[in-house]
């Protein structure tokens, strides 16, 4: 009962929230899309955390651990790095655009009749394709949760919940995780019935009140999600026996080759170096949200000045990468031991989905009422408030760059009503929905399905940097990135099976390409340069752009490079408290008690040469 009390009464303000933020969202895209421009720094830095917090993310990390160790989590602590990039030297850039989505950008940008064009290209495949696999990443890890918590077939009339179930079993509807249950079907429809309902309650709230009545709800979901998690974490590792027991007893089950491995920030083996250095070397930059377009590039041009919009991104960097990673590690390595599994298990699509799904398991076997309903309800949470950011990102390329800027603009030379733009805005999010529930029906597993859109967004991530950079990226370049990236993927899918070497070859052939492009093709045109220059005072190499409006070109590469240094700065001191901190509950067997103190004190000598900068 208590359980329910806490979902409806989360229910209730969601919705509350939406309503009363209508008014205000309906009277132009800005207000919708961007709340405005009011948001504070600090609100929309949660909001981002809460946005990738996920309730597919934990289940992904469990299974990554489970198959490779801690190490490989880094393939999502890189992207700090890009997170603090984004937030030093682009975030100021994005909020002085006054663009409303990223691929409005390119009409600022670039010069030419193809900008409008590829401007509608860009918000397809980030609006549709992209947002689409991501959406459907995210209600696969919805079933995960539903499956275990969410048993309709319990609740429901049977009269009503059969006539449901033999539509599912005829339709051949599969959308069970094939671990938990006695049947596949009353499973699917269980599912189906769960998504269906999140689904309706997440699309009322967010395309009623818009961007400000997600980002409300979203500081809210993410308090009760670190909560719930941080409660989560004192439970397993009491269930454990406590930090010291938990390492016994993976000793007692894996032996102690094996759990070094789970609990080395660093592959073990020698052949696995290399890998290691290449992926942590590319991820965070090679990715197709490197430059933050998306929703990211959308929570930092809604708030109210660029001294928020740096804020934002620091607060997101540091509440992502440090405080949500201190609060998973303890439940990840806990489900090890509660759901041991052989060692010499084939580590497939089947036993990575299972590993996921243990998170959720846990959840449910050794969470007491109250507490186990808060962290259903922190999932939840975390699971509206991505689906809600990814309907209201997704909404903003249709209404704003396809309805307004090509069918309008472009080809009906029409200026639409605010009102038409926000009843497109709201109408597409089913279309969007449609797709991913299609997309869903073929994913396997949360981590393949994650590894497939890191490969085709790997080969336009140094491009979606470079144009803040450097002046001579054009249209061509951008138009090049994403060809080599629909082109190179499917042939490096088919021909290459190591994940490090297709990430390699997809970012050094696309890089290549773009650079080929970029001096075989016209440069931008220079007044077009000229007013964006002046208009987001970008960082970097625009010697000739800076020059031409009067301006010393050697104050933006200065700019650029001091920023650099608190990346850099800041990176250490969040990296270094994360893996200090981390090996102090769960220290190797052959490293010294010195080694995480001496990590935690270099992390906090360095903060003090950034933080007032980055403030």
């Amino acid at each position: 009962m208590i359980d329910l009390i806490l979902i409806l009464a989360f229910i209730a303000y969601s919705i509350s929230v939406g309503f009363l933020a209508k008014s205000k969202a309906s009277k132009s895209l800005t207000e919708y899309f961007l709340a405005g421009r009011s948001i504070k720094g600090w609100k929309s830095g949660i909001s981002i955390a809460a946005t990738q917090y996920a309730a597919d993310t934990p289940l992904l990390v469990t299974g990554l651990v489970a198959t490779g160790g801690v190490f490989m989590i880094w393939r999502l602590w890189i992207y700090g790095i890009s997170f603090l990039f984004i937030a030093f030297v682009l975030s100021k850039s994005w909020w002085r655009s006054k663009i409303l989505t990223d691929a409005e950008l390119v009409e600022v940008r670039y010069s030419g009749k193809m900008a409008i064009w590829l401007r509608g290209v860009k918000a397809l495949f980030y609006g549709v394709i992209i947002n689409s696999a991501v959406l459907a990443m995210v209600l696969l890890a919805a079933t995960r949760i539903s499956e275990v918590f969410l048993v309709w077939n319990e609740w429901l009339s049977p009269s009503f919940y059969n006539t449901l179930l033999q539509w599912v079993t005829d339709a051949s509807l599969n959308f069970s995780a094939s671990t938990v249950g006695p049947d596949i079907w009353i499973a699917s429809t269980n599912n189906i019935i769960s998504m269906v309902i999140i689904i309706a309650f997440v699309t009322l709230y967010s395309t009623t009140g818009g961007l400000r009545s997600v980002i409300q709800t979203d500081v809210v979901q993410f308090i009760i999600a670190m909560v719930a998690t941080l409660l989560f974490a004192i439970f397993m590792v009491r269930e454990v026996g406590g930090f010291g027991n938990m390492l016994d007893q993976l000793v007692e089950l894996y032996g102690q080759v094996r759990t070094d491995q789970f609990l080395s920030f660093m592959p073990t083996g020698g052949e696995l170096v290399f890998p290691f250095l290449v992926i942590i070397s590319l991820q965070w930059l090679f990715q197709m949200n490197s430059d933050g377009t998306g929703y990211i590039a959308q929570r930092l041009m809604a708030t109210s000045s660029e001294h928020e919009a740096r804020k934002a991104g620091l607060i997101f960097s540091i509440l992502q990468i440090l405080v949500r990673s201190l609060l998973w590690l303890p439940i990840i390595i806990g489900v090890l031991i509660i759901y041991p599994f052989d060692p010499n298990a084939t580590m497939d699509a089947a036993f990575t989905a299972n590993r996921e799904m243990t998170f959720v398991m846990a959840m449910k076997d050794i969470l007491p009422e109250g507490v186990r309903g808060l962290m259903l309800l922190g999932m939840l949470a975390a699971l509206s408030s991505t689906i809600s950011t990814l309907l209201s990102w997704g909404a903003s390329y249709w209404s704003n760059d396809i309805y307004k800027g090509i069918i309008n603009e472009t080809w009906l030379k029409r200026d639409p009503k605010p009102s038409e733009q926000i009843l497109v805005a709201r109408a597409s999010n089913f279309v969007v929905l449609i797709f991913a529930l299609i997309i869903m029906g073929y994913m396997g597993s949360i981590q393949a399905a994650w590894y497939l859109t890191l490969l085709f967004g790997a080969g336009v991530g140094s491009v979606l940097i470079l144009r803040w950079l450097w002046e001579r990226i054009n249209i061509y370049s951008e138009i090049a990135a994403l060809a080599s990236s629909l082109i190179i993927a499917p042939i490096i899918l088919y021909y290459v099976e190591e994940e490090w070497l297709k990430l390699l070859i997809m970012s050094a052939s696309s890089t290549i390409v773009v650079v080929i492009v970029t001096f075989l093709t016209p440069a931008t045109d220079q007044s077009v340069l000229a007013n964006f220059y002046k208009r987001v005072a970008p960082s970097g190499y625009w010697r000739k752009t800076a020059k031409y409006i009067g301006i010393d070109p050697k104050e933006s590469v200065k700019e650029f490079w001091e920023n650099m240094k608190v990346v850099g700065l800041s990176s250490i001191t969040i990296f270094f408290l994360l893996v200090g901190i981390s090996k102090l509950f769960f220290p190797q067997s052959d490293e010294s008690i010195y080694f995480p103190i001496a990590l935690i004190l270099i992390g906090i000598a360095a903060f003090p040469f950034w933080w007032k900068k980055a403030w």
